[in-house]
């Protein structure tokens, strides 16, 4: 066997890189229930964008779990930020880096099957911007889910 050929077993599936552009679509932002994990700087960035003091926003918005803090989320599972009636993100430009980061988590980027499920479901996923292997390794690291 090459080194050229042991390289290429040890590189992930989308070393050549993947394409995704958000359309806002909230799609992500919805279905079963979860967790979408923030820490006290997201909560400032989030409060700050939707002109509220920190504790305003904690109790309309943050639930404790445990010692951790997660976004609420209504009844059918929608996370607390998606606007109900435009269905997109009340605070997209300060959204927290588990949001930050989709569609490049280790869940979706386990196999290309997991990345095909993604792109079914997700109209972004597979379209737009490519980016790179290195620009997907950061993003995954940053918050892996």
């Amino acid at each position: 066997m090459t080194s050229r050929s042991k390289k290429s077993k040890k590189d992930p599936w989308y070393r050549n890189g993947l394409k995704f552009e958000c359309t806002q679509c909230g799609i992500c932002c919805s279905g079963e229930p979860g967790y979408v994990w923030v820490d006290d700087e997201e909560i400032e960035a989030m409060a700050d964008q939707m002109k509220l003091s920190i504790d305003e926003f904690e109790s309309q918005f943050i639930r404790k779990v445990g010692v951790d803090k997660s976004l609420r989320e209504y009844p059918d599972g929608d996370c607390i930020l998606l606007d109900p009636e435009k269905r997109t993100c009340m605070v997209y430009e300060g959204r927290p880096i588990q949001c930050r980061t989709w569609p490049f988590w280790d869940s979706t980027l386990a196999s290309k099957k997991d990345w095909k499920e993604t792109c079914d479901v997700c109209p972004g996923a597979g379209t737009g911007k490519l980016y790179t292997f290195e620009h997907i390794e950061i993003q995954r690291k940053e918050k892996s889910v």
